[in-house]
């Protein structure tokens, strides 16, 4: 089957029509669903998926962006270590525009900072092995998905014995920030649509604990439409019938156990360690450091820095859409002040951002469902 057929099966107007109407037939109670991946609030507006659900079902964005969860104050010592004499900082380029307290990584290369975009690991490797008389410093940014990837680039700058490269991780874990939303209980939540990348890595057991622990149904999906809609339905189905289970809508990409072979890299490399997110503050072990064996590796230990009080954009709510208790549209810079082309806050920045996909889909979700109407 070519590339395109396999994609358009799970994009197939008359499977989502019948879904939709699977979901309305089912669901009589109002109900509160949380997608966690910014790649799922991007698939729901883009292809109008709340047009397509009946007015029982809220959906909430959740902190499902890598670059949106990383603290002002993570990203303040990120543009002091690009500021390091001689050193090239590497990463993704998201982080490039996002603003820190005061400046921004575009800033800092504007000011004469080398700051390059590369799109693995490995590329900022190569950088380091081009480079052999300057530091190089990768900023690691993302979830379980970008975790084992840069752990293989340590064990490999370790194995070829490249000195001069580094790694500033700020990678986050995202059970510990589902169970963080739901502890604080400032946004009741009925089910939650489960990241599907992430749990390709983790594996659909790692979130036992929701409708173990909180009673909570959660269902993992894919990224296209009809994954979606079969995850809500799942979720509708499991809430209707008092029920709550893990139910793995994707399964073609996600096992129980998830990558077995992946999490060991990321184990053997990093330890769990408690982490700051935009819109959290500090939530135990919710993330990821090197660990002593490779601490040579670690930039914040081998050029200790010390930055001024993290603070956030004048005005942004970003931290509150991170959390679900405010919608994009809720934030008065929304659409006003803040855009793509004049972003305050990393919602609207990255490409994963809350902020960015209501601006980009929000009329389409309003107006109709792609996935429901031939054109």
């Amino acid at each position: 089957m070519s590339a395109n057929k396999l994609v358009a099966q799970f994009r197939d107007p008359e499977a989502a029509r019948a879904l939709a109407e699977a979901i309305r037939a089912r669901s009589t109670r109002p109900i509160r669903l949380m997608e966690f991946c910014g790649g799922h609030t991007h698939a729901i507006l883009r292809y109008g998926i709340p047009s397509l659900l009946p007015e029982t079902i809220d959906l909430r964005s959740g902190p499902g962006c890598p670059v949106c969860v990383t603290s002002a104050a993570d990203l303040d010592l990120a543009i002091a270590l690009a500021q390091v004499p001689g050193a090239i900082l590497t990463t993704f380029g998201d982080m490039v525009r996002v603003p820190g307290s005061r400046d921004s990584l575009a800033k800092a290369k504007a000011e004469g900072a080398d700051v390059r975009v590369v799109y693995s690991p490995l590329d900022a490797l190569r950088v380091a092995r081009e480079n052999p008389g300057r530091p190089v410093i990768f900023l690691g940014v993302g979830f379980e998905t970008t975790a084992p990837m840069v752990a293989s680039a340590v064990l490999a700058a370790e194995a070829e014995g490249v000195e001069n490269f580094y790694v500033f991780s700020t990678h986050k874990l995202t059970p510990p920030a589902t169970r963080a939303i739901l502890d604080a209980g400032e946004v009741a939540l009925d089910g939650i649509i489960g990241p599907g990348h992430v749990t390709t890595v983790i594996g659909a057991e790692a979130w036992r604990f929701l409708p173990d622990e909180y009673t909570i149904p959660v269902a993992i999906a894919g990224f296209e439409p009809l994954d979606i809609l079969r995850a809500v339905l799942a979720l509708v189905e499991m809430v209707e019938e008092g029920r709550p289970d893990v139910s793995n809508v994707y399964a073609r990409s996600v096992r129980p156990e998830g990558n077995p072979a992946a999490r060991r890299t990321m184990d053997q490399v990093f330890e769990v360690a408690d982490a700051e997110w935009r819109g959290f503050g500090t939530v135990p072990a919710s993330g990821l450091r090197l660990r002593e064996a490779y601490a040579r590796f670690d930039a914040a230990r081998a050029f200790p820095m010390e930055v001024g009080p993290a603070r956030e954009p004048p005005g942004c709510r970003c931290g509150d859409i991170l959390r679900g208790v405010l919608r994009p549209p809720d934030c008065p810079l929304f659409a006003r002040a803040c855009t793509p082309q004049t972003p305050i806050g990393p919602c609207m920045v990255s490409a994963e951002g809350a902020c960015a996909a209501y601006y980009r889909y929000g009329n389409v979700a309003r107006r109709t469902a792609h996935v429901a109407r031939r054109t």
